[in-house]
C-alpha cells in the first residue's frame, strides 16, 4: 500500500511541479495507474527481491552491502526498469509496437539516471537498514525517482 501511495504521489508531483498541468489538467487516471503499478508490481517485486538478496548475500558488513548493491544494480535494476516501462506503456494503451519503440527510446536514459541515484542509496540501505525497513527507505527516496519515472513513462 505504501509503495502504491508513494508512486501516486510521485505522479502527482510530476504532473503538477514538473509538467505544470494544474488541477484542471491533471490526469487522474494516470495517477491511478501509477498507484496500481506500485501496489501490484513495484511493491511486491522489490520487496521479494530484497528478501532473495538477503538470502543470497547474508550479513551486513560494508563488503556485503557493496556486493548486494552490485547484484541489485547490475542484475535486478536493468530488468526491473524494462518491465516497469513495458507495464506502464501497456497500461497507457500503447500497442506492442508503440510500446517497444517507447522502451527503446526511454530505457537508456532511464537506466543511466538510475545509476546516478541508486548505487549510493542502496549501499547505505543495505549497510544500515534492517531488511524489514528497506522497502520503506527506498520508497521514501523513490518519491523523486517515481516522479522522474512517471514523467518518463508518460512522455509521448
Amino acid at each position: 500500500l505504501a509503495t502504491g501511495t508513494l508512486m501516486g504521489a510521485g505522479d502527482v508531483i510530476a504532473q503538477q511541479l514538473v509538467e505544470r498541468r494544474g488541477l484542471r489538467g491533471h490526469h487522474g487516471l494516470r495517477t491511478a495507474r501509477m498507484v496500481a503499478v506500485g501496489f501490484c508490481f513495484v511493491g511486491p517485486v522489490v520487496g521479494g527481491w530484497y528478501r532473495i538478496l538477503d538470502r543470497l548475500v547474508p550479513g551486513s558488513t560494508k563488503v556485503v552491502a557493496v556486493k548486494k548493491m552490485i547484484l541489485d544494480q547490475g542484475g535486478f535494476a536493468p530488468c526491473f526498469l524494462g518491465c516497469f516501462l513495458a507495464i506502464t506503456g501497456a497500461m497507457s494503451g500503447l500497442s506492442a509496437g508503440e510500446n517497444w519503440s517507447k522502451i527503446q527510446q526511454d530505457y537508456p536514459d532511464a537506466l543511466l539516471t538510475n545509476y546516478c541515484i541508486w548505487p549510493p542509496v542502496q549501499i547505505a540501505n543495505f549497510y544500515f537498514v534492517p531488511l524489514k525497513h528497506r522497502l520503506a527507505v527506498v520508497q521514501c527516496v523513490a518519491i523523486v525517482w517515481n516522479c522522474y519515472l512517471s514523467w518518463k513513462a508518460n512522455r509521448m
